[in-house]
């Protein structure tokens, strides 16, 4: 009993210090990315010109998007390929209308990653 609990707190340990490792990764892919360019991970923040940012806040896209299987795949396309002026759904949390295609900016590969990651973000304490 007492190897198992051993074991399986080293299996879960590393992830716990890796957490904050990985929010340092995607915060620097993220920037390196242009991302931080129109978007922030905390909602309610103002942009320099004291409007909303450009693009929605990554808690809030969490949110909106949690427990949706295909999330994931979507948002990722999103990011590389942009989304539709006309089909705007962030209207009065964000002052952009559509997000320009990023595919020139980010890999596929990464984008992936980034979007898992800020689908996991815990929602926003308000």
């Amino acid at each position: 009993m007492k190897a198992t609990l051993c074991c399986a707190l080293l299996a879960v340990l590393p992830g716990i210090g890796q957490a904050a490792g990985d929010d340092d990764a995607m915060m620097k892919l993220a920037a390196t990315s242009g991302c931080l360019t129109c978007h922030q991970v905390e909602p309610g923040a103002k942009g320099p010109d004291g409007l909303a940012p450009v693009g929605p806040a990554w808690r809030d896209v969490a949110a909106k998007y949690r427990g949706q299987k295909d999330a994931p795949a979507q948002l990722t396309q999103t990011v590389l390929k942009g989304s539709n002026p006309y089909d705007s759904h962030w209207k009065g949390k964000a002052s952009g209308l559509a997000m320009p295609p990023n595919a020139v900016a980010i890999k596929e590969a990464d984008a992936k990653r980034l979007v898992g990651w800020i689908l996991a973000l815990a929602p926003a304490k308000r």
